[in-house]
């Protein structure tokens, strides 16, 4: 099932950010393939997403925190939530680790 992806303005932002920055350019690759993961299956492994319990979505939506770097210092976490409806996500955040 591939799911429908809504940004906030904050995560957008920073996703363009990203990508028009060159000394970025291997953040953004990280970032934008967690995207493609995300919207083909939230649960893919390399994901390693789960509930992060110190955010809430603007409606009491669970928060998830999926992967897009590892053992690097301030990797980069996506947030995100269930849309409204099925087969919906939305990203509220793109992230160093907190």
């Amino acid at each position: 099932m591939l799911f429908e992806l809504e940004w906030t303005d904050e995560a957008k932002a920073t996703y363009v950010r990203l990508r028009s920055d060159a000394s970025q350019k291997k953040r953004y690759k990280a970032v934008r393939k967690t995207i493609g993961y995300l919207a083909e299956n939230p649960r893919h492994k390399s994901l390693q997403s789960h509930q992060y319990f110190s955010l809430r979505g603007p409606h009491g939506e669970k928060v998830f925190e999926a992967y897009a770097e590892q053992k690097t210092p301030a990797a980069y976490r996506v947030f995100w939530f269930y849309g409204h409806y099925k087969g919906k996500i939305t990203i509220c955040a793109i992230t160093p680790h907190p």
